[in-house]
C-alpha cells in the first residue's frame, strides 16, 4: 500500500517516505508512527495505543513519542503550530487530518523480490578439540568470510527478518562463507569451553576446510575482535578487514568504575537467571540492545532467533566470555586495509569503542552510520549506506536481483 498526501508518498512495502519525488530519510519508529496515524486517520489515536503498537512491551516515556511526532511533522512539511497534517488532541492523542489517497500495492523491493533464498550448502568440519562446526557457502563471485557472532542459526537465519536481507545482499556480491560458532546454531552445543582463542581457532578451521587462500573478512559485534585476531595471525590471507558495531574491549575490560563493573556483572547474571524462562522479558534485554529502533515483528523474530540458536547455559557462557575480550594490544599490529562502521547512536558506548579501534588500527577509516541499531534492519536508512561503503571499499559490483 502507498499512501499519497500533498506532495508526499508513504510507501509501506519499500519502507520509504518520498516528498516531492525524493526519498526522505526518517528513523524506523518515525515511519511506524506515521504509518499508524495515516492508517487510523478517521479517528484520534490515543497516545497509549501508539506506544503499545510501535514500542510494544518496552517502557518509553511520553517525551519519546513527542519527539517522534515532531520528526514526522518535519519530514512531511508540517509543524506543531500549523498542524495541517498531524493534529494534536491535548490529553488524548494524535490524528492525521490530511487528505489521503490510497494507491494500492507497489512492486516488491528488489532485495526481497525473490520468493526463495539463494541456495546454500551446509557442511561440517571439526575443530582441534573435536567440536563439530557447521558452515555454509552461498552466492557466487569473490569470497567473503563472515566471522561468527551472537547469535546465528545457518538454517533459521533465512526465516528471520533480522538476517535474511544481509544474506540476500551479501550473496549478490560474494561467495559468502559463514558459520555457527561453537555452542550455537547447527554447530555442537555441548562444548568443553568458550574461550577467545578457541573462537579464533574455529575461524581458522572453517577457512582451511573451505579451501580459501585470500579473502576479505567481515566481523560484526563480538565477531570483530575474532576477525582482528585472525587477521593479525594470518595477514597474508586477509585482503581487507570490515568491522561493524564491534569493540576492542568487552564490558568487564572497559569498565572504568565500580558502578560500570557492577552493571556488567548484573547483565551477565540476568542471562544466567532468566534466559530459559518462557517469558521473553529477560531475553528482550538483548533485543533492546541490538534493535532499539526495531518494530514488534523484528523484536519477536530476534527473540525467536535467540531461543532457537543456543540453550540458556550457553547463552550465559557466551556473555560471560564476551565480557573478558580485549584486543587493544592486537589491533595496532594489523597490517591489512580496515574499514570500521558503527551506529553513532548505538547504546552501551559501541560508537566510542569503534573510535578506540580506529585510533589503534593503523590506516583504518571510521564511517559513522546514522542509526541506533546494532544489526541493521532492511528498512533502516543506514542499511543502504552500509552496502555502499562495502561496495566501494571492496570494489565489488552486485549482481542484479534474481527474477
Amino acid at each position: 500500500m502507498i499512501y499519497s498526501f500533498g506532495e508526499c508518498e508513504l510507501d509501506l512495502p519499500r519502507y520509504q517516505l518520498r516528498r516531492a519525488g525524493e526519498e526522505r530519510s526518517i528513523e524506523p519508529q518515525v515511519f511506524d508512527v506515521l504509518a499508524l496515524l495515516i492508517r487510523e486517520r478517521r479517528r484520534v489515536v490515543p497516545k497509549e495505543e501508539i506506544l503499545d503498537t510501535v514500542w510494544g512491551s518496552r517502557f518509553v516515556s511520553e517525551s519519546t513519542l513527542t519527539s517522534r511526532i515532531k520528526a514526522a511533522r518535519r519530514a512531511i512539511g508540517d509543524d506543531g503550530t500549523r498542524q495541517e497534517l498531524i493534529r494534536t488532541v491535548h490529553g488524548r492523542g494524535y490524528q492525521f487530518v490530511g487528505t489521503v489517497e490510497e494507491l494500492g500495492d507497489a512492486p516488491a523491493p528488489a532485495a526481497a523480490a525473490a520468493a526463495a533464498p539463494p541456495p546454500q550448502q551446509i557442511r561440517f568440519c571439526t575443530a582441534r578439540d573435536g567440536t563439530r562446526l557447521a558452515y555454509a557457502t552461498l552466492g557466487e563471485g569473490p569470497p567473503l568470510v563472515k566471522a561468527a557472532n551472537w547469535l546465528s542459526h545457518l538454517d533459521y537465519d533465512w526465516e528471520s527478518p533480522v538476517w535474511r536481507h544481509w544474506l540476500v545482499e551479501l550473496s549478490r556480491r560474494f561467495r559468502l562463507v559463514r558459520y555457527d560458532e561453537r555452542g550455537c546454531g547447527l554447530s555442537d552445543w555441548d562444548v568443553p569451553r568458550f574461550a577467545f582463542d578457541d573462537w579464533v581457532d574455529d575461524l581458522e578451521t572453517v577457512v582451511d576446510t573451505a579451501g580459501l587462500d585470500r579473502f576479505p573478512l567481515l566481523g560484526l559485534s563480538q565477531g570483530g575482535p575474532v576477525a582482528i585476531a585472525y587477521a593479525v595471525r594470518h595477514p597474508e590471507r586477509v585482503s581487507h578487514l570490515v568491522l561493524c558495531g564491534t569493540f576492542a574491549q568487552g564490558r568487564r575490560k572497559r569498565a572504568r568504575s565500580s558502578d560500570e563493573l557492577e552493571l556488567a556483572e548484573a547483565r551477565i547474571d540476568m542471562v544466567r537467571l532468566g534466559w530459559g524462562r518462557p517469558d521473553p522479558t529477560y531475553r528482550q534485554m538483548f533485543v533492546a540492545r541490538f534493535l532499539p529502533d526495531g518494530d514488534q515483528d523484528e523484536w519477536r523474530s530476534f527473540d525467536e532467533l535467540q531461543r532457537r540458536s543456543t540453550p540458556p547455559e550457553n547463552a550465559w557462557r557466551f556473555v560471560d566470555a564476551f565480557s573478558d575480550i580485549d584486543v587493544s594490544d592486537l589491533a595496532p599490529r594489523l597490517t591489512v586495509p580496515t574499514l570500521i562502521l558503527a551506529g553513532r547512536r548505538e547504546p552501551d558506548g559501541v560508537f566510542e569503542q569503534s573510535r578506540v579501534l580506529a585510533s589503534l588500527i593503523p590506516g583504518s577509516r571510521l564511517v559513522p552510520l546514522d542509526t541506533a541499531n546494532h544489526l541493521l534492519p532492511e528498512r533502516d536508512p543506514a542499511w543502504p549506506q552500509f552496502l555502499a561503503e562495502i561496495d566501494a571499499f571492496l570494489d565489488v559490483h552486485p549482481a542484479p536481483p534474481a527474477p
